[in-house]
């Protein structure tokens, strides 16, 4: 039915269009309509095509967005293929039995098992070891983009890549950023080296090293135009910040944390829109939020979450999203096996527990939390 009354807006191609309402009005309708829906309204007129295809009009659709949260769960089967399915994020808290959609993915990333991090959508899909390849693929759309491989001399190794994405709002575009742990053959040096690759452009540009060589084993996490790392020097914990504008660092200091085995203990994340920290802490887990981000005064203490040792999951957890009644959706690891994933729902204010069960999925991995939107990963903006 909405699709027979928005084709009456327009005429059809053979006549001039003849709209019903202001386009101006259409835009706005259109722009608070689900991107599956968009995709199918491509179809029908060259008008439809031409609004919806158009990278204004996707970022005013992002706006309107950030509540069309999506979770996407990855698997594997007995020899090793991976699977990638998706489930509406509000679907783990409403029922114990959630139903997932099977998602087509790139060939590139067949038997892959990689990270999955992403901004506005855009997920970043890579693997760890040096010269392997990435992606950007957006999952609503289906449009992917494979990133260039990573160069090196030959009198050199690279061990670990780890890669991050974000939006640089000054050039108003996406950057992808690497960090390489580096040494020579002799093994005598290491360095992380970092570059970096703008959205439209086909080649890694080398940036400033990292300044730290004690850093988490983990990607960088994107927010207000930065990427940030967790690391440590010789005093106490810290954030490491890159500024994607002028690609350069400072540091951030966190809340007092425990500082042994940072790579394992604490984690860097966001939730409701705030830099924050999961700290272990020795029987439970603090969730740190940065209320306005650089601001060091404004760490506030969210959260306080008890460990689930007792039901065999591993301290290593990690908050993946946080409804309005602060409902935690939580990533946990089997103490048996650390590389299987459960996913938790901890209710904050009544302390209880309830473990959702995905239906038809018997290993899971990484589930990563990403928002519907139209921006390709193919266009810069």
């Amino acid at each position: 039915m909405l699709l027979r009354w928005l084709n009456r807006i327009f005429q059809s191609r053979d006549r001039a269009p003849l709209p019903t309402l202001p386009f101006d009005l259409v835009a706005e309708i259109l722009c608070r309509l689900p991107v599956k829906l968009l995709v199918q309204l491509r179809c029908l007129c060259k008008s439809f095509n031409t609004l919806i295809s158009d990278p204004k009009f996707a970022k005013k659709h992002l706006q309107m967005s950030t509540k069309r949260n999506r979770l996407m769960l990855r698997s594997t089967n007995n020899l090793g293929k991976l699977f990638l399915y998706d489930s509406p994020i509000q679907s783990i808290f409403s029922t114990s039995r959630v139903k997932q959609t099977q998602l087509n993915y790139p060939n590139r990333l067949m038997n892959s098992h990689s990270c999955a991090y992403s901004c506005d959508g855009i997920v970043c899909i890579a693997k760890t070891n040096f010269n392997s390849c990435a992606v950007l693929w957006n999952p609503s759309i289906q449009k992917f983009k494979i990133l260039p491989p990573l160069e090196t001399s030959p009198n050199r190794r690279a061990y670990i890549s780890l890669y991050s994405f974000g939006y640089d709002h000054f050039i108003r575009n996406y950057k992808t950023v690497v960090i390489s742990f580096v040494t020579d053959n002799s093994f005598r040096a290491g360095k992380y080296e970092v570059r970096v690759l703008a959205l439209g452009t086909d080649s890694w540009r080398r940036i400033q090293d990292f300044p730290y060589l004690n850093t988490s084993s983990k990607p960088g996490v994107f927010m207000s135009s930065t990427v940030n790392w967790l690391t440590h020097d010789n005093l106490r914990i810290l954030i490491v910040s890159l500024d994607l504008e002028n690609e350069s660092y400072q540091n951030l200091w966190t809340p007092v944390l425990p500082r042994t085995r940072i790579a394992n203990n604490h984690d860097l994340g966001v939730l409701k829109d705030c830099l924050c920290i999961f700290a272990n802490c020795d029987m439970f887990w603090d969730v740190w939020v940065m209320k306005e981000y650089g601001n060091t005064d404004s760490w506030t203490k969210l959260y306080h979450v008890p460990y689930m040792r007792y039901r065999g999951l591993w301290i290593n957890t990690k908050i993946l999203y946080v409804t309005e009644d602060d409902q935690l959706l939580m990533k946990v690891h089997e103490l048996v096996s650390s590389s299987k994933v459960k996913l938790v729902v901890y209710n904050s204010k009544s302390g209880t527990l309830k473990f959702p069960k995905i239906q038809n999925i018997d290993y899971l991995m990484d589930p990563e939390v990403y928002i519907e939107s139209l921006i390709s990963p193919c266009s810069k903006y």
